[in-house]
């Protein structure tokens, strides 16, 4: 599984307490607001406002914040238009990482992220520097409780996934950013519903971590999403489900 999926599993894992699920609501309203002002409140019409809003549905925010969201874009309120921002660097063990956020200062985001990785044994790199190593894809991660893993894998290949991924507990599909959707709705016609779904940036290679640079890069982690200005993060670690299990 891709770092991403990796990170979503331990979140599971580790269980969401409802601190963190108000700094994730926070989040995915900055992020509404975003697509919204940036391509109408239009679902049908606004690719990015439907994923997003998708992924506050998935992370049970209440249908009303996300309306208060989608109107807060559109009115386009002073003080309110957030600037994106991609940050590149390295973590524990030379791993890749990948940051996006939404922010109204840059200095202080920039000055946010450098202290998130450099006091995990990370550094923040130069545009470019980690950019090439990963490549826009879709991930739709699913429970397999419950579920038949053999009849959902061949669901997402028929459905048009370029890749499956099974874990323990869960089995993640890949596919091309463009195909996103429409593997989406497939399964989800057919009675697979995903846990979690995004379009993610995919590495082309992955460094093992064990030990304390598993544990250090978990903490890095951890650091980076609690920044209320990094919307997302991606890297190329790799972390076994046994090294996995000692920091659940």
């Amino acid at each position: 599984m891709s770092g991403h999926s990796k990170w979503s599993t331990i979140k599971r894992k580790k269980g969401a307490t409802d601190a963190k699920r108000g700094k994730i609501f926070t989040k995915l309203i900055r992020e509404i607001a975003t697509a919204a002002r940036m391509g109408g409140g239009d679902l049908d019409s606004n690719p990015r406002l439907r994923l997003v809003v998708d992924k506050a549905k998935s992370a049970n925010m209440p249908k009303d914040n996300i309306q208060r969201a989608i109107q807060k874009g559109l009115g386009g309120a002073e003080g309110e238009t957030y600037e994106e921002m991609i940050y590149e660097g390295y973590g524990p063990g030379g791993t890749a990482i990948l940051i996006e956020a939404l922010t109204d200062n840059k200095n202080r985001t920039a000055s946010d992220v450098r202290h998130a990785l450099s006091k995990n044994g990370g550094n923040l790199g130069s545009s470019g520097c980690v950019a090439y190593l990963f490549e826009k894809r879709g991930s739709l991660l699913f429970s397999l409780e419950g579920v038949d893993s053999e009849s959902l894998m061949e669901a997402a290949i028929e459905a048009g996934a370029e890749d499956v991924a099974e874990a323990i507990d869960s089995l993640e599909v890949i596919t091309s950013a463009s195909e996103f959707s429409q593997v989406k709705a497939s399964l989800e016609s057919g009675g697979f519903v995903s846990t979690e779904g995004a379009i993610t940036m995919e590495p082309s290679t992955t460094v093992e971590l064990v030990g304390a640079e598993a544990e250090r890069m978990l903490r890095l982690a951890d650091s980076l999403e609690d920044l209320d200005d990094v919307q997302n993060f991606y890297a190329n670690f790799d972390i076994s489900e046994q090294e996995m299990s000692k920091f659940a």
